[in-house]
């Protein structure tokens, strides 16, 4: 699909025009310090930011424009606005600070040879987002307004995007409950927010493998929770354990399942795959596990490329004579496990980069997301 800038360039000549009046909305916006457009937007062609790109982390680099959109409880979203990149404000008792009424989706834009972008299954964020928000009783936009939002925002800050080869830009859509609240309730309003930052590899390893260990006593979801979902606050209940583990030396945690605490579930921000053969084993979709979009992508690839792929529960046990384990995420893609640490006993995998099956599960998916090979699953978004 290829996406081309008049809608846009209109929405930005609807916000110039009206700059000057916005303090008609800005006494009840939550973001009033930053809802100021720059005069010097330009549509014309920018140049690249003036950074390292080849030294790209996983960490945030302000960019020029972030993107809101706002509605009341049991309304609908209206129509966008672009603005400059700055600080939010929120009211105290705003439902996300109070009682945690937020989600977020993760995406990436990459850019190819001939200066065009590429964005990976906006769509499936989209959904996930409106899945999540009706179990968070929140109000979400359209997939259609989304994926217009996410473009907008991509276009507008594309001398963000690192060269090909370099890293993505990374795209977070918000939604959260910005109305005030004191009372346990949903919040009387609604705010879409979208950012971007240009990032490098998520692990401080690269694609060198992660060291993982695995979690008995904490866990990051129960049964008719909310880690099916992407609310806010499943991350926060991850950082204890991840803490620790770090400390220790390890890259991640590797969480079961909070009943029997014998199935592999997830890592903190990661669906995991473990290889025997031909054979790719993942934890089933079940409630409690994040249905990842890079996770639904690497098992499409493994199965046209004759593997046999199981979604069921698996037994930690089965760690120990798999062939391989690899994580998913959009922030990681595809990150090979070099060990896993199980009740102190150590199971190693590989050292140096990645086994026969991940790397070519990895090269597959990036080549389609860069835009390298035919786009056969119709995945891709591009923007010109």
């Amino acid at each position: 699909m290829r996406f081309s800038p008049p809608q846009f360039l209109k929405l930005q000549k609807q916000v110039l025009a009206s700059a000057s009046c916005r303090n008609v909305n800005e006494t009840n916006s939550p973001f009033r310090s930053a809802a100021v457009l720059s005069d010097s937007y330009s549509t014309e062609a920018s140049e690249l930011a003036d950074i390292d790109w080849d030294n790209l982390g996983f960490g945030l680099l302000p960019t020029d424009y972030i993107y809101t959109m706002k509605c009341t409880q049991g309304g609908s979203f209206s129509k966008g606005e672009l603005q400059q990149f700055g600080n939010i404000e929120l009211s105290p008792s705003a439902g996300v600070l109070n009682y945690g009424q937020g989600l977020f989706e993760g995406l990436k834009a990459y850019k190819k040879e001939n200066g065009n972008i590429l964005l990976f299954r906006p769509e499936e964020n989209a959904l996930r987002m409106r899945l999540g928000a009706e179990r968070m009783c929140m109000p979400s936009p359209t997939v259609e307004q989304f994926v217009e939002a996410v473009k907008e925002t991509v276009l507008a800050n594309k001398r963000w995007v690192p060269p090909p080869g370099k890293g993505s830009l990374y795209i977070r859509p918000l939604l959260m409950g910005s109305g005030a609240v004191l009372g346990l309730a949903p919040a009387p309003e609604y705010t879409f927010l979208i950012y971007v930052s240009p990032v490098g590899n998520y692990f401080k390893e690269g694609v060198a493998p992660i060291n993982l260990i695995v979690e008995h006593e904490l866990h990051r979801a129960t049964p008719g929770g909310t880690g099916g979902v992407n609310t806010i606050g499943n991350y926060a209940a991850v950082l204890k354990a991840q803490s620790a583990a770090r400390a220790k030396g390890y890259s991640d945690v590797l969480y079961l399942d909070c009943v029997n605490k014998k199935y592999l579930e997830e890592v903190s921000s990661c669906n995991i795959f473990i290889v025997k053969g031909n054979v790719i084993s993942t934890p089933a979709i079940k409630g409690t596990i994040l249905p990842g979009i890079t996770r639904k992508s690497i098992i499409d690839v493994a199965r046209s490329q004759g593997f046999q792929v199981e979604e069921r529960l698996v037994p930690v046990d089965e760690l120990l004579d798999a062939d391989e384990v690899f994580c998913t995420g959009t922030a990681v893609v595809v990150s090979p496990v070099g060990s896993i640490t199980c009740k102190g006993k150590r199971v190693s995998y590989r050292v140096n980069g990645f086994g026969a099956v991940s790397q070519q599960l990895y090269s597959v998916l990036t080549k389609l997301q860069m835009g390298l090979i035919d786009d056969n699953m119709n995945w891709t978004v591009e923007l010109s």
